[in-house]
């Protein structure tokens, strides 16, 4: 009986320690896609003639997030089908033409606002990332109401193209708080549900595409997270 329970244990923290490398692997990706959006905000929005090709025509700007879009969809449902090269360099595209867009916000906001919101929400974040890794509560059904929320977001900016109502945009962005601190937290259990169930016995392949689907989930959580809290934070220049 002693056996078995050891053996038990042994197994138990084999999982643990395989979930935590796992986790580890998607936090390295999502920092690299987060850099990289960072890096070529920076060098776009200090280009003029970067800024006039990308925002001086609005065929190219609507291209560019009708792409990012593309390859959301395309990495979602492609993803046991392509290589972990492929999907890493997608994943990489994915956060340079981020980055290229978001630029307009480092034109649009002052750089001290801009800052404060970066921290303000890594910190939150952070804490729900905690969270969703030390709870022992099932979080798929707080998920599923979530991904509710975030339908529901997407509706209502929609409608708000042709109302033009701030008073809107106000309230989607606060329900876009919301919407995102709750997914980080059920994203970081699933994903730490994966590293425990069996992925880093699929060898590096399965391991690489796992990882970087992880990491573009958590990406997609942080940067809208941070673009609703600027609609509040965000002093405009």
């Amino acid at each position: 009986m002693t056996q078995y329970s050891n053996s038990t244990l042994t197994v138990a923290q084999a999982r643990a320690q395989a979930s935590t490398i796992f986790l580890a692997k998607v936090f390295n990706w999502m920092a690299m896609g987060l850099g990289l959006t960072g890096l070529v905000a920076l060098l776009v929005a200090n280009s003029a003639v970067a800024q006039q090709m990308i925002f001086g025509n609005r065929l190219v700007f609507f291209a560019m997030v009708i792409g990012e879009l593309g390859l959301v969809f395309y990495l979602s449902a492609r993803i046991q089908r392509i290589s972990a090269q492929a999907a890493t360099a997608l994943f990489l595209l994915y956060s340079a033409l981020n980055g290229a867009t978001l630029s307009s916000i480092l034109l649009l906001y002052t750089a001290t606002s801009v800052a404060a919101t970066f921290f303000v929400t890594a910190g939150m974040f952070g804490a729900m990332a905690v969270y969703g890794l030390v709870t022992k509560k099932d979080l798929s059904s707080f998920g599923s109401f979530m991904f509710m929320g975030l339908v529901g977001m997407i509706i209502a900016s929609v409608v708000n193209i042709f109302l033009n109502s701030s008073m809107l945009s106000w309230l989607i962005s606060g329900i876009g708080v919301l919407v995102f601190t709750g997914l980080t937290a059920y994203d970081v259990q699933k994903i730490t549900q994966m590293g425990t169930q069996g992925i880093m016995e699929q060898g590096e392949v399965a391991i690489r595409k796992g990882a970087i689907m992880g990491a573009l989930a958590l990406y997609l959580d942080f940067i809208n997270l941070f673009l609703s809290l600027l609609r509040f934070m965000g002093d405009r220049r």
